[in-house]
């Protein structure tokens, strides 16, 4: 499980990839962490299977690779569970989920 603190360090590690799996009207209302990119829950199966050059066009950011670093953020800390479940299922081995996700983060930020 990754912390607020290995969370808002992500920023200074470009291999790690925090995938924020909300729908993108929900990032519009609340804003999202930084360097996250948003892969909604229910693209995040097909995203993960698109080839590099897709990945990249569509998400703007290189395709994780199976030993990738990835963290996991939603709202509340449940949809991170499914995404978890996916990933590995995916075989990406290096996978874990920020619990807190953005109502810790928000409330950590005073936002």
């Amino acid at each position: 499980m990754a912390t607020y603190e290995q969370v808002k360090d992500v920023p200074n590690h470009p291999e790690v990839y925090l995938i924020d799996v909300r729908r993108p009207d929900e990032l519009r209302q609340t804003g999202q962490i930084p360097a996250s990119i948003n892969i909604p829950l229910d693209e995040l199966e097909k995203a993960l299977n698109l080839d590099g050059a897709a990945f990249k066009s569509k998400y703007g950011r290189t395709k994780p690779e199976k030993g990738s670093k990835i963290i996991f953020s939603c709202k509340s800390g449940n949809r991170v569970l499914e995404a978890e479940k996916i990933a590995k299922g995916q075989g990406f081995s290096n996978v874990v989920i920020y619990k807190g996700s953005w109502n810790e983060w928000a409330q950590k930020q005073g936002l």
